[in-house]
């Protein structure tokens, strides 16, 4: 059992940075792959990018490469999403979530956070 809560939100304007975070509890965290997805009002929920359990691959959205950088400190049990360059369509509750293996698809993780408000203000 893994739980999960992410923290970091805010209101930041276009072109500002945030960092989120989520921290695990339970020794097994180092086993599972983390993603972070995101949900607009109204929106399915998206993907934004994943993490290996070992730190060594990461994968981005199209709509978030070259802004977002995601990590983990497996010392630390936790994972980190510097999100620069923010736009206003960033604008979501931020989510992460553990999984057994990376994957664009929300249903294949098997844990999730409370989630976490990133508005991104124009």
């Amino acid at each position: 059992q893994v739980q999960l809560v992410e923290s970091g939100g805010g209101l930041v304007q276009a072109g500002g940075s945030l960092r989120l975070s989520c921290a695990a509890s339970g020794r097994t965290f180092r086993n599972y792959a983390m993603g972070w997805f995101r949900q607009a009002p109204g929106k399915e929920r998206e993907f934004v990018a994943a993490i290996s359990w070992g730190g060594g691959t990461t994968v981005y959205a199209d709509s978030v490469k070259g802004r977002f950088t995601l990590a983990r400190n497996n010392a630390k049990n936790s994972v980190y999403l510097q999100m620069n360059s923010l736009k206003a369509e960033d604008t979501a509750v931020y989510y992460c979530a553990a999984g057994p293996r990376i994957e664009r698809l929300w249903d294949e993780y098997n844990f999730w956070g409370q989630g976490t408000q990133v508005t991104v203000s124009s």
